[in-house]
């Protein structure tokens, strides 16, 4: 059944600026800017200045058009959070006998991972995209904390990071080794996974 009109509404927070343009959204705070692209979404997005509001809404939808409305407001939602707190993700090494050693370079945009399971190959780099930085934790002992502005870019991050220390070849109920997300979510306020 289609339904003639559906649209949710949502406030933009203060210090966050918005300028939509053809289903192009970019987002500003005082973190940096942030741009999104919905342009393969089959919605209106509607920028009421004086209101300080963003609707979406779809004429004439089925159910899978209309679920797109709440697709979007979390796109917009996460680019508000992302450029008033920003992201983090924490990852812990998980290793039975063979210590993984992560080298960081000095800005943080390269994370290179040696001796797992023993080996000796030097090419599981990971090259961070641009707005994204990882660390050393200083209070756990194996663990980084990869944070920036952009959710899809810091959780690509730790997937790569997550999915290069795959166990090839044995058994992965008993291997266990590898790179795990431990905690992830605003900066500052992570909550375990």
């Amino acid at each position: 059944m289609r339904l003639v009109k559906s649209s949710q509404t949502i406030s933009i927070p203060k210090g966050v600026t918005v300028d939509v343009k053809a289903r192009k959204i970019k987002v500003t705070g005082p973190r940096g800017t942030l741009n999104r692209d919905l342009t393969h979404l089959n919605v209106d997005i509607h920028h009421n200045v004086k209101a300080g509001k963003i609707t979406v809404e779809v004429w004439f939808g089925n159910k899978a058009e209309t679920s797109c409305i709440k697709t979007a407001i979390t796109h917009i939602e996460n680019c508000f959070t992302g450029v008033l707190k920003g992201f983090e993700y924490k990852m812990r090494f998980v290793y039975a006998h063979f210590p993984i050693n992560v080298v960081l370079s000095a800005d943080g945009s390269v994370v290179d991972i040696r001796n797992f399971l023993g080996e000796k190959r030097t090419d599981r780099i990971i090259n961070l995209p641009t707005g994204v930085k990882a660390v050393r934790s200083d209070k756990v002992k194996d663990e980084i904390v990869i944070s920036g502005n952009d959710i899809d870019a810091v959780s690509t991050s730790a997937a790569q990071i997550h999915q290069i220390c795959a166990v090839k070849h044995k058994d992965i109920r008993k291997f266990l080794d590898g790179i795990y997300v431990s905690e992830k979510g605003v900066i500052g306020a992570a909550v375990p996974v």
